[in-house]
């Protein structure tokens, strides 16, 4: 998984999303100001910054413009909601802006596709003999093609970029179809039925009592 920069000065967020980002794979440094996150970058290596605009010492923007030359993404969290920040942001090479409050879930959407763009290697990952090649839509196991209809892979993707986070059945529609109303929770039954039997992942799906399921993973090849 990526290596992220998590540059924000508000400690009760930094821990949020350093949190959710351990959750879900990924390793993080934090810094708490502008110049310490500058003396991080040289002498450490990431694969994606999340950057604050109103920090100490040195504002994001001010950051972003010593560091652009280092070709490393940039995702600003900030609650700088003005089209001019925006667009300086964007200016500067940002790959995203995101406005706070956010909704985490959101954010670790919004990392996956930047990673995506980025990272070739992002697209693999496996755990107890399943390996999940996003960039190719294919699934093996045991080194065996996994037949999955187009609607169980969208479904088993969520669960991979969420894992070890409990998601709604409503969240889940939302998040792999697109579904934003009640009525359809049952086929999210019925494609997790599905990908526990196909991918052997009876255990690894949790079903979360009167929410939903998560998919849970203590270890990672």
């Amino acid at each position: 998984m990526a290596r992220i920069l998590v540059v924000e000065d508000e400690k009760p967020i930094n821990d949020l999303i350093t949190m959710n980002l351990k959750l879900v794979g990924h390793e993080f440094l934090k810094a708490f100001d502008g110049s310490s996150a500058l003396s991080m970058l040289d002498q450490e290596t990431v694969d994606l910054i999340l950057l604050d605009v109103m920090l100490p010492e040195l504002d994001g923007f001010e950051l972003m413009r010593r560091i652009r030359h280092l070709n490393i993404p940039v995702i600003f969290i900030t609650a700088k909601d003005a089209l001019a920040d925006r667009i300086t942001g964007f200016e500067l090479g940002a790959d995203d802006y995101i406005i706070k409050p956010f909704e985490i879930l959101e954010l670790l959407a919004r990392i996956n596709v930047v990673l995506r763009r980025h990272t070739k290697e992002y697209d693999g990952w496996s755990v107890e003999g399943v390996e999940v090649r996003l960039a190719e839509r294919q699934v093996y196991k045991n080194g065996q093609v996994v037949e999955l209809t187009a609607r169980e892979f969208e479904l088993l993707e969520v669960l991979v970029q969420n894992r070890n986070i409990a998601l709604s059945r409503e969240k889940l529609l939302e998040l792999a179809w697109g579904y934003d109303f009640e009525g359809e929770t049952r086929t999210v039954d019925v494609h997790i039925r599905q990908l526990r039997r196909k991918l052997g992942w009876e255990d690894c799906i949790k079903t979360i009592f009167k929410l939903g399921y998560r998919l849970e993973v203590s270890g990672e090849a």
